[in-house]
């Protein structure tokens, strides 16, 4: 098709065109961060702001972007379908109407889970709301998502590129942490500034303890570990 989303610089304009901190302000009560560094979430060991670099609220570089597109205030840019299911409308309908003032016309379409997933899975959703949780707390596991080889699911959008595909695999093949996670961080900027996907929030989990409760303590995929946790008595 010949979606504007084939251009770069209408996806990196769509993520400057909306305020995430907002949105999880009044969408969510403040529950999780706005997802501003990469598309792999705080609280994974190779996680850092100061060297993956995303996307944040800045309605001029989007006009900027918008104008150098070849679609100056957003004049003859078709419009966007965004596709989603319905428990995330309200988040829809309020991306979709930041970015209408920043000159992108966004349509949101309500659709069943079910239905949804066919078309992500057929490559029938040019740009659709979805999420992504860790089986492991490893950033590979988010990364995988690009990876060309890998089909829908996981690489629901399709992405494909070399420089990416040779980061990723020299990351998994290398056994040295803090090599690995230059690699990791090195690939989720290439991500960044491709803009394939536009992460809208990291992830917070909230656990209500009993004081009794000792050495209760979360962890990056939230399982309920209990090895060191001590009841105290009354």
């Amino acid at each position: 098709s010949q979606s504007p989303l084939r251009l770069k610089k209408i996806r990196q304009a769509i993520n400057y065109g909306f305020d995430r901190r907002k949105m999880i302000l009044y969408l969510r009560n403040s529950l999780g961060t706005a997802a501003e560094s990469g598309f792999v979430p705080m609280g994974l060991p190779s996680f850092d702001t100061t060297r993956v670099k995303g996307y944040h609220y800045d309605p001029a570089r989007t006009k900027k972007l918008l104008a150098e597109a070849g679609y100056p205030d957003g004049k003859n840019l078709p419009g966007i379908k965004l596709l989603t299911v319905a428990i995330y409308a309200d988040m829809a309908n309020f991306i979709a109407k930041q970015l209408g003032e920043s000159g992108i016309p966004v349509q949101v379409e309500v659709l069943q889970k079910s239905l949804l997933l066919t078309m992500t899975s057929s490559s029938t959703a040019s740009f659709f709301r979805g999420s992504w949780i860790a089986d492991y707390p490893d950033a590979e596991n988010y990364l995988s998502v690009f990876y060309s080889r890998n089909p829908a699911p996981p690489n629901y959008t399709r992405y494909a590129n070399p420089a990416f595909d040779d980061l990723f695999e020299k990351a998994i093949r290398e056994t040295n942490d803090s090599i690995r996670y230059r690699l990791y961080q090195s690939a989720d900027q290439l991500i960044m500034e491709d803009a394939p996907v536009v992460p809208l929030w990291y992830d917070e989990v909230v656990h209500l303890v009993q004081p009794r409760v000792k050495g209760f303590r979360p962890n990056a995929l939230n399982l309920l570990e209990l090895r060191k946790v001590k009841l105290e008595k009354n």
